[in-house]
């Protein structure tokens, strides 16, 4: 095991040794060897990349780590226990490879109702939903039902729900499918935000350029078999060649030094090649959507300004008020809306005594009493009815020549009528 690989302070995230599934028809025969003889673990704070072809064994490898699948021979552990402890549960974020979720709720709903499977308050799961839908650029379409998004957008709520509970290790099964360019940048950008903030994260994806840009470390699999592992630097520096990059040269410049390469190595070595350096396609995109975003043109798609949500962000990064001066705002707040309900109901240094809360409290319920009186004759009947204290006295009985003098009744309607014709 490489010396990184051990860490005896601190146990790994996933270890799994000699991990082998096979699946067996009715008669117990043998169907497919799915998974075959792979050990690998993955530490905390660091970005995994679990690659390889269809069929490869990289779905089964996560049902296993999920205890949704039972191995046929070999160990598992997450967090130190067996997959199938239902105490872990709560520190897993989960993506799938096909998003399933219930067509009939809208984004909104559907996070809070992930929430509450994690048993997290109604508080927590309002902010947390508010900043998941910002970030993946839902925010406009929250109460569309979920079965009229595109698998782009049902891709996003997807993101959002894996990670309402604020993982600690999050499995992630090709999470860019059907995502756009920016998409794709952005949760890019958000597993690398993750890793930094000391998540693990179990990458999946049929997407080289993705696993690419983001893993710390990477297995291949073919036929449920490792067919190598390492370092992403490692594996993929290419030793056989040397690149040098410099500003423009020209010709004669370029031949003198492919001569100098010639002599120093006898002949041996040379100029393979000359080239202009090119841009990734990824970067050319991006630069042109953020041009038409400065030209403020309008997109009826999902949005891409989300920043990451704030409980997910790195512990060191500030994200609002906190303690003490979350505390001092809230206060200060208080004392400021007692000033405004009464001048004599906060003190210079910013505290009440007793009565002068309670003469607070009788200015607030005096505000939602009634202001206006009615008018005419009712106005008349209501003040009769009202004691001295200008309380409506009990009993009273209702004079009906008030009701009557504000109905008309039709066929004193009529009567009037005939005897102005009359």
């Amino acid at each position: 095991m490489p010396a990184e690989q051990s860490n005896p302070a601190r146990a790994p995230v996933v270890a799994c040794q000699g991990l082998t599934k096979v699946f067996k028809d009715f008669w117990m025969r043998q169907r497919a060897r799915a998974v075959d003889n792979i050990t690998f673990h993955i530490e905390h704070r660091e970005i995994f990349g679990l690659l390889g072809p269809n069929g490869s064994g990289k779905s089964t490898t996560i049902k296993l780590l999920l205890g949704l699948l039972k191995p046929t021979r070999g160990r598992i552990a997450v967090f130190g226990k067996d997959p199938a402890d239902v105490s872990i549960k709560r520190r897993i974020g989960y993506l799938p490879e096909e998003s399933y979720l219930y067509g009939f709720l809208n984004a909104r709903e559907t996070l809070d109702y992930y929430g509450k499977l994690f048993q997290l308050d109604h508080r927590t799961r309002k902010s947390r939903t508010d900043e998941l839908l910002d970030m993946v650029g839902l925010a406009h379409a929250q109460y569309r039902p979920v079965r009229e998004y595109s698998k782009g957008m049902q891709r996003r709520i997807g993101i959002a729900q894996a990670l309402i509970n604020d993982p600690d290790f999050l499995i992630l099964d090709e999470p860019t499918t059907g995502l756009d360019p920016i998409g794709t940048r952005q949760v890019k950008d958000l597993i690398l935000e993750l890793g930094r903030r000391g998540k693990s994260v179990l990458l999946s994806s049929h997407l080289l350029s993705d696993v690419e840009d983001v893993v710390d470390r990477m297995v291949i699999l073919y036929g449920g078999k490792i067919r190598r592992e390492g370092p992403r630097d490692d594996l993929l520096t290419r030793r056989e060649t040397t690149s040098i990059e410099t500003d423009e040269l020209d010709d004669d410049t370029l031949a003198e030094i492919d001569r100098v390469i010639r002599e120093r190595t006898h002949g041996e070595k040379a100029v393979r090649r000359v080239s202009k350096p090119r841009q990734r396609l990824e970067e050319l995109f991006l630069g042109i959507v953020e041009e038409a975003k400065r030209e403020h043109l309008a997109t009826s798609g999902a949005t891409n300004d989300g920043v990451t949500a704030a409980f997910l962000r790195a512990a060191d990064e500030p994200s609002g008020p906190e303690g003490e001066e979350l505390i001092e705002s809230l206060m200060t707040g208080s004392s400021r809306v007692s000033e405004d309900l009464s001048p004599a109901a906060a003190r210079a240094d910013g505290t009440a005594s007793p009565a002068e809360r309670d003469d607070v409290l009788a200015a607030l319920l005096e505000e939602d009493e009634p202001n206006e009186e009615p008018a005419g004759p009712a106005a008349a009947a209501v003040a009769e009815d009202r004691d001295d204290a200008g309380a409506p006295a009990r009993g009273a009985e209702i004079d009906l020549g008030v009701i009557g003098s504000l109905v008309d009744e039709p066929e004193d309607e009529e009567r009037d009528r005939g005897e102005r014709d009359g």
